[in-house]
């Protein structure tokens, strides 16, 4: 009997082959940790560095107050425009809705003599209604999302002079209500109190995207639209939910912005539009990483306010701003694209941070006993 030849050992792996297998294996904790919390210690960071340059004027109270109180407004529009993102969609008509609708509590408020808390209700529900008629446009209408609210934004902008006929809307001398104002100027535990509409927003919004199942279906329409036909999600109907959710918040900075400004201007809103998608897409790359989220989204609005007042303190040219803005949102883009495709290519993503799928239908046989989906 011939003895069978020894086995012959592995052939030693290439460097190259070694790197490729490397690639599936999912990141360490300390890779997760920095890719979720990397975007909130450049916070930090950024504000030490701002304030041993600008030691007298950056580490104070006042900075503090006023980046709570400042950045509020678009803190609230960068939620604004992160919720449909998570579909997939973008809502490019939230700038002009929050022009119309700081405008329309100035109408209703000085012009039309209405109380404060009325017109305020008023322009939340009618920024629902917008929201509602920009989910129909997109999802019904087969429009992709930038046209169409790019659409209904140059009407809503139309709509803003007409009802100001290209002018301001001025208080009278005794000017507005002061319980209105106070919307805006009050303060809570010796902090601005628009810093807590914030707070309280974000948290609403991390509740229903992470912790019920309405938010895991949205991210599931907004990562595969044909899974989620296929296991019976109505991405329609929910996708009008969260150009509806982003039309109600919308409404609300308005009345927080006619709060702050106590004038109308008709064209203040658009101002607001480019900060809010940078806050929205770079808060894809912080704390859910990869994915929109709304906590990620507050921690990038920090990142941008700590950065734009000190650069304003440093004395820099009212250009400044939007150049930080618009690098800021190429970089945004670039980073959150980079960090999807990370995720998919390595499989990074846990049970955890994966959105659960509903359970399918049970399958029902037909009349003649055969198999499901034969005909009879």
């Amino acid at each position: 009997m011939t003895p069978s030849p020894p086995p012959s050992s592995p052939r030693p792996r290439s460097r190259r082959e070694h790197a490729l297998s490397r690639r599936g294996r999912p990141r360490g904790p300390g890779g997760h940790f920095i890719g979720a919390y990397g975007l909130l210690a450049l916070t930090g960071l950024l504000f030490l560095l701002f304030s041993l340059t600008l030691p007298r004027t950056f580490p104070t109270l006042d900075t503090v107050d006023s980046i709570l109180s400042n950045q509020s407004i678009p803190a609230v529009m960068a939620l604004a425009a992160m919720v449909p993102v998570v579909t997939g969609a973008f809502d490019l008509s939230i700038g002009y809705g929050l022009g119309l609708a700081h405008v329309m509590v100035m109408q209703l408020i000085v012009i039309d003599g209405w109380p404060w808390p009325l017109a305020c209700l008023t322009v939340i529900v009618a920024g629902a209604v917008v929201g509602v008629l920009n989910g129909v446009i997109v999802v019904f209408g087969r429009i992709d999302s930038f046209i169409a609210t790019l659409g209904t934004g140059s009407m809503l902008y139309a709509v803003t002079g007409w009802v100001t006929d290209g002018g301001r809307i001025v208080p009278a001398a005794q000017g507005l209500p002061a319980a209105f104002t106070d919307l805006y100027d009050s303060t809570f535990l010796g902090l601005p109190v628009p810093a807590f509409y914030v707070l309280a927003l974000a948290a609403v919004l991390w509740l229903v995207l992470e912790r019920l199942p309405l938010g895991r279906y949205l991210y599931v329409i907004g990562s595969n639209p044909r899974a989620a036909d296929l296991v019976g999600i109505p991405a329609r109907r929910y996708t009008v939910y969260a150009f509806t959710a982003s039309g109600v918040i919308v409404g609300f900075a308005g009345v927080l912005l006619a709060a702050q400004q106590q004038i109308g201007n008709p064209s203040v809103g658009l101002d607001y539009l480019l900060p809010a998608f940078v806050g929205a897409l770079l808060g894809a790359t912080a704390i859910r990483p990869g994915r929109p989220n709304a906590l990620g989204t507050v921690v990038a609005v920090a990142v941008l306010a700590v950065g734009l007042t000190g650069i304003g303190q440093m004395g820099a040219d009212f250009w400044t701003v939007p150049l930080f803005n618009g690098g800021t949102l190429l970089l945004a883009v670039g980073l959150a694209g980079y960090t999807a495709r990370r995720r998919l290519r390595t499989g990074a993503v846990s049970a955890r941070d994966a959105p659960a799928l509903p359970p399918e239908p049970p399958s029902t046989p037909t009349r003649d006993g055969g198999p499901p989906g034969t005909a009879p």
